[in-house]
């Protein structure tokens, strides 16, 4: 990974996300704009206060490149795209193009063993939906999770209802491959652990019993299950419920006992329980309201939501990644959990959030004087080779606007060809910063030679 642990990068995530090395992170959290069609700011006075972003969308918001990108690269992509367009107009379109190019990139970060939650709302949810299957592949849609963020309740009107009460987020998971894991549970609360795990043994460890070590009749009969063990017999044909080796390493770990009086009971251990199982309804994690967590930053979602996602995909000291950080939330939950982190954000009120928020929140977990990040506002370089010179022609098309960098004419896009400014031979590099769109006739007559060889002869002939 060419990019360390404990870095924020303040500046547009595209380039970013290009720099960074390919199947390098674990999970990928990203709440970006919903096109919601309104302007959000964190009031004067908050933590936040200055924090504002536009999330409305037109196609003047959407580079050229990233649009000749799709359509070249990803057809089926594309017609997806449009046909929203149609449906849903112009500003969804563009803002589905934006999407497109940046979850393209981050299908390249994620490990083989990773997974991704993208967080939206019933705006664009379902669009967003096509787009991923195209990206990540159907067969690797797991979970459309829904957040109750809210009682529940509409908000209440004088007006007559036109629709019911919006009070719920949309969660889309995905993973890379098939071989992602999961683990979805939720910790038990205080009550529920009294009430599940009644008994303690003399080490003060909770336990609960009544789990059968015995087949039932009705179960049939198993003769290799028919065994003597430690003086106990199968009380009929249908044997244990564990085979002898199993038996005795579930005794020699505490979880079969021969009590005082002679009896075997068998013990589930708080220790050993992964946790309650969780369905795709999020109803217990309510939204955040005044209080040490919240900083005033517009969308801001509760740390909880994300130690619940971060705990759920992904093992201690992984690499989790946000491309949208905002008040860095997923950094903070990160942290918190023994988790490596990166965070990219237009704004710089993302650094100052995070160092604040770590020494408020994270200060009885960590000595945060020893805290520290990195900032960047660079674009990373991949680690090894550069990415193969032609595949910068859609970037150069919007760059260039059309135009010929010899002639100076207007070409549709199939009549260009990349070209080195300083020729390899010379020198020169499949670097970005030497490259350049010149028409067929072009580069034709540059052939082998320098840029500046190829504006001479233009003059010559008249034409520059």
């Amino acid at each position: 990974m060419n990019v360390m642990n404990r870095t924020i990068f303040t500046g547009d995530n595209l380039p970013i996300m290009r720099g960074m090395d390919s199947e390098s992170i674990d999970l990928i959290y990203l709440d970006p704009p919903f096109n919601s069609n309104r302007t959000y700011s964190a009031p004067i006075g908050s933590e936040a206060a200055g924090a504002a972003f536009k999330d409305s969308w037109t196609l003047s918001d959407v580079d050229e490149a990233w649009h000749g990108e799709v359509a070249d690269k990803e057809p089926a992509m594309y017609h997806i795209i449009d046909a929203a367009g149609l449906s849903h107009g112009a500003g969804m379109k563009s803002y589905l193009i934006m999407m497109a190019v940046r979850l393209l990139e981050m299908k390249r970060l994620l490990k083989p063993t990773g997974s991704i939650y993208l967080h939206c709302d019933p705006t664009a949810s379902h669009y967003l939906k096509t787009l991923m299957d195209c990206v990540f592949g159907r067969e690797n849609y797991r979970n459309e999770i829904v957040w109750q963020r809210n009682d529940g309740r509409g908000k209440g009107s004088q007006h007559n209802a036109r629709a019911w009460g919006v009070n719920t987020d949309t969660i889309l998971f995905y993973v890379k491959s098939n071989v992602a894991e999961l683990r979805p549970y939720r910790d038990l609360t205080t009550d529920e652990i009294e009430d599940k795990f009644p008994r303690k043994d003399e080490n003060g460890r909770r336990y609960y019993t009544g789990i059968p070590i015995f087949r039932s009749k009705s179960m049939g009969d198993r003769p290799n299950l028919c065994f003597e063990w430690r003086g106990f017999i199968n009380p009929h044909p249908s044997g244990w419920r564990l085979s002898r080796a199993r038996l005795e390493e579930e005794y020699q770990k505490g979880n079969v006992v021969i009590r005082a009086d002679g009896k075997l009971e068998r013990r589930k251990y708080l220790d050993d329980y992964e946790g309650a199982p969780m369905d795709n309804c999020w109803t217990d994690i309510p939204r955040l309201t005044d209080g040490k967590e919240r900083t005033g930053y517009p969308t801001q979602k509760p740390l909880t939501l994300l130690e619940r996602i971060i705990k759920a995909s992904t093992n201690p000291g992984a690499m989790v990644f946000d491309p949208f950080c905002g008040c860095a939330t997923t950094l903070v939950a990160a942290e918190k959990l023994g988790r490596q982190w990166i965070g990219i954000d237009l704004s710089e009120m993302a650094v100052r959030l995070v160092w604040a928020r770590i020494r408020r929140e994270l200060q009885e977990f960590m000595a945060v004087d020893m805290f520290d990040f990195i900032h960047r506002t660079d674009i990373p370089q991949r680690s090894g080779t550069f990415p193969h010179y032609r595949t910068h022609k859609h970037t150069l098309y919007g760059k260039q606007e059309g135009v010929c960098n010899g002639c100076k004419t207007f070409f549709p896009f199939r009549n260009m060809t990349v070209d080195h400014v300083i020729p390899r031979k010379h020198g020169g590099m499949d670097s970005i910063e030497n490259l350049q769109l010149l028409c067929q006739a072009c580069n034709s007559t540059k052939g082998t030679g320098t840029h500046e060889q190829l504006i001479v002869a233009l003059q010559e002939q008249g034409i520059r």
